[in-house]
């Protein structure tokens, strides 16, 4: 109690908690949009809750990794050399993420585009169908969380040296993610090109990933300014493609302001 109330006195602490957080959500929405996107292959009525399973073992995992902090540091020392380049537990695992989120994303892609694809079990059939589908969501959205996490808390790590600061930015962040869940799961769910360019984003962060598993560092900025782009260039399409159907059925256009 004593080294928090320490802490509160002091600007540079709030600039660090601040700072951090602003980077752990920036960084949880990348798992936001995994699990957003995975959730909305459900049934309706097990969306919220599997969304809410997902989120609520993001906190456990990251505070679960919070307390081994000083063995998570550990992770990034070399465990294996292969043709001269080495690799730590942390590469393997980002590596061994990267593939999965691609895998996924790839696989996801080909559904939706594929004209000819098979029935969605999820569309209709029987309990046990589903209920495996549920338990394969939940399996995954446990094991991405795995390694967003662990990226989460090395990204703290190198931030602050202080343990209460960054329970409390991880604390933070899961809250936003609560709070977002919901909209940001039924826009996706509401929107198919959104889906889509989600699916994209997912796959450029499962090859970052691998990158940065190999050791190549891609920046942060690059990855969330492209995704900014593209978002803000989807969202010109719906309003245009709303104003379209408005004008056919001789509504009021939307107002764009200038």
């Amino acid at each position: 109690m004593d080294s928090i109330l320490a802490l509160a006195s002091q600007p540079a602490a709030w600039m660090a908690l601040g700072t951090l957080i602003v980077m752990e959500v920036v960084l949880g929405i990348d798992n936001l949009l995994f699990i957003s996107i995975l959730t909305n292959k459900l049934p309706e009525h097990q969306r919220a809750r599997a969304r809410y399973i997902g989120i609520g073992a993001a906190l456990v995992l990251r505070l679960l990794l919070l307390s081994l902090v000083f063995v998570i540091v550990q992770l990034t020392e070399p465990v294996v050399t292969v043709f001269g380049q080495e690799f730590s537990w942390r590469d393997l695992i980002l590596i061994g993420g990267g593939l999965f989120l691609v895998w996924k994303a790839t696989k996801e892609i080909h559904h939706n585009v594929d004209p000819h694809r098979a029935p969605d079990v999820f569309d209709g059939g029987t309990s046990a169908a589903v209920s495996v589908g549920y338990t394969a969501a939940i399996a995954q959205i446990l094991l991405l969380d795995l390694v967003f996490s662990l990226d989460s808390i090395i990204t703290a790590v190198g931030m602050t040296d202080h343990i209460e600061i960054m329970v409390i930015a991880v604390v933070v962040t899961v809250a936003v993610m609560l709070v977002a869940a919901n909209p940001l799961g039924n826009f996706i769910g509401a929107n198919p090109s959104v889906v889509m360019l989600a699916l994209a984003f997912l796959l450029m962060i499962g090859t970052t990933l691998i990158a940065e598993g190999f050791g190549v560092k891609v920046p942060k900025g690059y990855i969330y300014a492209a995704m900014a782009f593209s978002a803000a260039v989807e969202a010109l399409n719906m309003i245009s493609r709303r104003n379209s159907t408005r004008k056919a059925a001789g509504e009021p256009r939307m107002p764009v302001n200038r």
